[in-house]
C-alpha cells in the first residue's frame, strides 16, 4: 500500500503544539533545572529529542493500531521543521535576552556608574517597560500573592515586535532567493538534515511498522556510547560516590597566555563525520593555525587596543577584525557567483519572466524579493525611531546581514551546530566610522541590539536554510511559509510568558546571572565606554578587515581554480572562534576516521558506518532530554550533561 505524502492538517497542529512545548520548557530547562542547554545551537537538541519520541515512538503506536492515523513522512518533516524554527527562539536566539535587555539599562543603575546621567537620556521610553517597581520586581521576584503586571510589558512587546518579525520574515526571505543556489547549483550538503531525514525514511515496500534508521544495529552501538556515559554522569550529579566520566582537557601553552583545549563532542564527531574532508580538515587546521599566531602575539606582546561588543574571537580585536574581513568577502563572493541566479531572481519579481520557474519554493520570487525589500524598511524606520540615523542604520543591517548569511552559509556547508562569528554588526559599525558619527542617541539604541544580532548562537535565518533542504521531501511547499511563521510567533508568545512567570516567580537573577546580569550589562558597558569616550573611526581596524578580506579572497582563488589546493576556505573566518577552540579536537578525530575508513573500506565502509555517527548524535540528545525530564520530577538542578 503506497503511503500518502499530502500533508494534513494535523500535521500543523501537532507541529504548533511541540513548538508551544518547546518554548515553555527550554526557558524552563535553562533558568530553572539549569540542565543541558537544548535550543542554544544550530543543532536545536531539543527538535531532535522530540522528534526521535514521535517517530520512533508514538508514530510507531499508531502504526500498530492502524496506519492511517500515523503520520506520513511529509507530515513528520513539517511538525519538524516547525520544531526547529521554534527552537532558533526560547534561548539565546531572542527571548532570554531580550526582556532582560530592555530593563538593565534602569535596574542596573546606580550613583556609582552615573548611568541615569549618561545613558537614560537617550533611550527612547517606548523600547522599555516603564514602571520601576515592575522592573524591580522583574529581577527580585514578586511579593507573595501578586500577579504579574503583564500590563507593563504590552507596548514595549508589541513594538519590538514589529521589528522582530520584520527581521524573521526578511531571513525567511533570502533563503527562499538562494535556495535554489545554494542546494541544486553549488549542492551543499547540510549535514544538520541529515539525522531527521533518516528517521522518517522508508523500506522500499513501505511494508515495516519500524523506519529502517531504528532497525540498524551499527546506530544503537553509536546511540549507546553517549547514553550510556551521559547516565553515568547524571548519576554522578545525584550520587557523588559514582565517578563522572570527563570528556575534556585542558594544556597551557605558550607561557600559560593561551589554553589549548582537547574535548570530545558526540554530536559534534556525527555531525563532521558527514562532511568533506577537506571542510573538516580545513575547520580544525585554521583553527590551530589561529592559536599559534594568537600564541606568539601573546608572548611578543603585539596587540592592538579595542573595546568591542562580545567579540567571541578570543577577546583579541585584531581577530575579529580579519574575521570580519573573511566573512564579508565570503558573502559577497558568494552573491557574485550566484549573479545569473539573482538576476534570474530579479526578473521572475520585478518583470514576472515566464521562463524562470519558482513553483517549487515556499515563496514565489515576487513575493519573496518585495517582501525583503519592504522588511528591510521596515527595520531602517524602526531603528531610525530607536535612535539610528538612517544611513548608521543602514550600515548597521548590512554587517547584520553579512554576519547572518555569513554564519548561515558555514552552517550548512560545514555541519558546525555550534559556531559565532568573531564581530557583531553593532561593533561593525562603531569601529568601523566611529562613536562620533553614530551620536549618544545612536550608540544608545545599540545596547538592544543585543537581543537579536550580538551574543546569539542560533537564528531564524539558519533553521528556515534547513528547512527548506527538508522540505525538498514535501510536495506542498506553500504551507511551509506558514508554518514557519507559525512557529516563530508561537514561540515567542510562549517563551515571554515563561520568562515573565519564571523571573517574576522566582526573581531573574535568581534563576540566572548571565541572561538577567552578565550578558546584558556588557552591551550597557559597550555603550557607555564610547558615551563617555567618544572615538572616531579605527584605521587600524580597516586594515586588519582588508587583511582578512584579502587572505579569504586568495584561500577562494585558490579553491576554485586548483584541484591539488587542500584548504577549504570556509574554515578560516571562524578560524579564531572561542566555541572552535572548544571542538576542533572533535572535528580532527571525526577527520582521522573518516580519512582511514575511505582509504581503506572505500565509499561503501563510508556508508555502512554513517547510521553509527548518527547515533552518536541522536544519543546524546535523548540523554540529555531524559535527564532534564528526571530533573523536572526530582527538582534537581544543575546536572548539565553536554555542550556542543
Amino acid at each position: 500500500m503506497k503511503e500518502r505524502e499530502t500533508v494534513n492538517l494535523r500535521a500543523f497542529f501537532i507541529g504548533a503544539l511541540l513548538s508551544l512545548f518547546i518554548s515553555i520548557a527550554i526557558p524552563y530547562g535553562d533558568m530553572v533545572i539549569r540542565g543541558s542547554a537544548m535550543a542554544a545551537d544550530f543543532s536545536t537538541a531539543a527538535a531532535i529529542f522530540l522528534f526521535f519520541i514521535l517517530v520512533g515512538g508514538i508514530n510507531t503506536l499508531l502504526k500498530l493500531i492502524k496506519r492511517s492515523l500515523a503520520l506520513n513522512s511529509s507530515e513528520l518533516l513539517l511538525v519538524y521543521i516547525m520544531m526547529i524554527v521554534a527552537c532558533a527562539l526560547p534561548s539565546m536566539g531572542l527571548t532570554e535576552y531580550w526582556l532582560s535587555t530592555i530593563t538593565a539599562p534602569y535596574y542596573y543603575a546606580s550613583p556609582e556608574n552615573r548611568w541615569v546621567e549618561i545613558l537614560q537620556p537617550h533611550l527612547r521610553s517606548w523600547l522599555s517597560p516603564q514602571s520601576p517597581e515592575g522592573i524591580r520586581c522583574f529581577y527580585e521576584g514578586l511579593p507573595r500573592g501578586e500577579g504579574i503586571p503583564f500590563a507593563i510589558w504590552i507596548k514595549p512587546l508589541l513594538l519590538w515586535s514589529i521589528f522582530l518579525f520584520s527581521l524573521y520574515f526578511v531571513m525567511i526571505c533570502m533563503m527562499v532567493i538562494l535556495r535554489k543556489q545554494w542546494m541544486e547549483k553549488e549542492r551543499l550538503i547540510y549535514p544538520l538534515t541529515y539525522l531527521p531525514l533518516e528517521m522518517v525514511k522508508k523500506e522500499e515496500d513501505n511494508s515495516s511498522i519500524i523506519p529502517p534508521f531504528f532497525k540498524n544495529k551499527l546506530m544503537w552501538l553509536g546511540f549507546s556510547i553517549p547514553f550510556i556515559i551521559g547516565c553515568i554522569n547524571g548519576l554522578h550529579s545525584y550520587f557523588h560516590f559514582i565517578p563522572s566520566i570527563s570528556l575534556g582537557q585542558t594544556i597551557p601553552i605558550f607561557r600559560n597566555t593561551t589554553n589549548l583545549k582537547f574535548n570530545l563532542s558526540f554530536p559534534m564527531l556525527g555531525f563532521a563525520y558527514l562532511i568533506n574532508l577537506n571542510v573538516a580538515f580545513s575547520l580544525w587546521f585554521f583553527n590551530l593555525l589561529a592559536k599559534v599566531i594568537t600564541g606568539f602575539r601573546n608572548i611578543t606582546g603585539f596587540a592592538m587596543t579595542e573595546h568591542l561588543l562580545t567579540s567571541s574571537a578570543r577577546n583579541s580585536p585584531i581577530n575579529a577584525h580579519i574575521g570580519m574581513g573573511a566573512m564579508l568577502t565570503l558573502v559577497l563572493f558568494g552573491l557574485w557567483v550566484s549573479r545569473e541566479h539573482l538576476k534570474g531572481v530579479f526578473k521572475k519579481a520585478v518583470k514576472k519572466e515566464p521562463g524562470i520557474d519558482d513553483s517549487n519554493e515556499i515563496l514565489s520570487y515576487r513575493v519573496a524579493f518585495w517582501g525583503m525589500l519592504i522588511g528591510l524598511l521596515v527595520m531602517g524606520i524602526w531603528l531610525n525611531q530607536a535612535g539610528l540615523s538612517f544611513w548608521t542604520a543602514l550600515i548597521l543591517l548590512f554587517g547584520v546581514f553579512i554576519l547572518f548569511i555569513g554564519v548561515t552559509r558555514i552552517v550548512v556547508e560545514s555541519g558546525l551546530a555550534a559556531v559565532r562569528s568573531t564581530m557583531c554588526g553593532s561593533s561593525f559599525l562603531v569601529s568601523g566610522v566611529g562613536s562620533r558619527a553614530v551620536g549618544p542617541v545612536g550608540l544608545s539604541s545599540l545596547l538592544f541590539t543585543y537581543v537579536w544580532a550580538v551574543d546569539i548562537r542560533t537564528f531564524v535565518m539558519a533553521s528556515a536554510a534547513h528547512g527548506l533542504k527538508i522540505g525538498e521531501k514535501i510536495k506542498r511547499k506553500r504551507v511551509l511559509f506558514w508554518a514557519m511563521m507559525t512557529a516563530i510567533a508561537i514561540s515567542m508568545i510562549g517563551s515571554v510568558w515563561m520568562v515573565l512567570k519564571l523571573a517574576y516567580t522566582y526573581g531573574g537573577l535568581n534563576a540566572d546571572t548571565w541572561y538577567f546580569q552578565a550578558g546584558p550589562i556588557q552591551g550597557i558597558e559597550f555603550v557607555t565606554h564610547f558615551l563617555r569616550h567618544p572615538a572616531g573611526a579605527n584605521i587600524q581596524g580597516w586594515v586588519y578587515t582588508g587583511l582578512g578580506a584579502g587572505f579569504m579572497l586568495f584561500l577562494m582563488f585558490m579553491h576554485t581554480h586548483f584541484l591539488w589546493w587542500p584548504l577549504h576556505p570556509i574554515g578560516f573566518p571562524i578560524s579564531s572562534v572561542w566555541i572552535m577552540d572548544v571542538i576542533w579536537f572533535t572535528i580532527f578525530l571525526s577527520w582521522l576516521v573518516k580519512s582511514l575508513i575511505l582509504r581503506y573500506g572505500g565509499p561503501k565502509l563510508y556508508r555502512n558506518a554513517r547510521p553509527f555517527f548518527l547515533g552518536l548524535i541522536l544519543g546524546q540528545f535523548t540523554v540529555s532530554g531524559l535527564w532534564l525530564i528526571i530533573d523536572f520530577f526530582t527538582k534537581k538542578t544543575g546536572n548539565f550533561l553536554f555542550w556542543m
